[in-house]
């Protein structure tokens, strides 16, 4: 049931990237870049992670303002990681790769920071994404979710959209299930409407 899923979620995305770049989500997406873009807080040479990259625009933006940073894009869908190599500016220090978030093809404490960016909402696994953010997490290292919440506290609020599910967390929710996986909540910020930022640090 799990790979009839995660196929579906890919043929949608790989249908949706030639255009994606020109149409609403991208001004959306580009509005949520610039707010989060204010609460990271990396190094320099930092080595960052962006799962569900899409077409590849946070790691520009990052790549950008910090000059010497190293960032991985992972994402499902093959047509969206191409539009993403075809507009890389920073060829020498940005890659972008196909895979799936619940079985991520890195080694142990690799990046210094790890993003996802309205992606969370589609993972079927959530608990066994977030092991694997921890897994791949440096000590110190962050964790910056970002996406649409919800105020249900018993369960996560599913919702089904061209007969696929996604789910929102609320704050709490998503500070349980960071815990699960050793992530510790540092903090939430509300960057647009009910999109909020959540960032965990990796303790051990």
């Amino acid at each position: 049931m799990t790979n009839d899923f995660l196929k579906n979620k890919k043929l949608i995305f790989d249908r949706w990237a030639p255009s994606y770049d020109w149409l609403f989500p991208s001004i959306f997406y580009q509005a949520i870049h610039k707010r989060l873009l204010e609460y990271v807080d990396l190094s320099q040479q930092a080595n960052v992670l962006d799962l569900g990259c899409g077409t590849g625009r946070l790691l520009e933006r990052l790549a950008t303002q910090f000059p010497k940073l190293r960032g991985t894009g992972l994402d499902l869908s093959s047509n969206m990681l191409r539009q993403a190599r075809l507009s890389n500016r920073h060829h020498a220090r940005l890659i972008f790769l196909e895979g799936k978030a619940e079985s991520l093809p890195f080694g142990n404490d690799q990046f210094d920071a790890v993003f996802n960016t309205i992606s969370f909402l589609h993972y079927s696994e959530p608990t066994q994404v977030l092991h694997e953010v921890s897994r791949v997490l440096s000590p110190g290292g962050h964790f910056y979710l970002v996406d649409f919440t919800s105020k249900k506290e018993k369960e996560p609020q599913t919702l089904s959209i061209a007969s696929q599910a996604i789910k929102f967390y609320s704050p709490n929710q998503r500070e349980v299930l960071g815990s699960s996986a050793g992530l510790l909540c540092v903090n939430h910020h509300y960057l647009l409407g009910t999109v909020l930022l959540t960032v965990f640090a990796k303790t051990t």
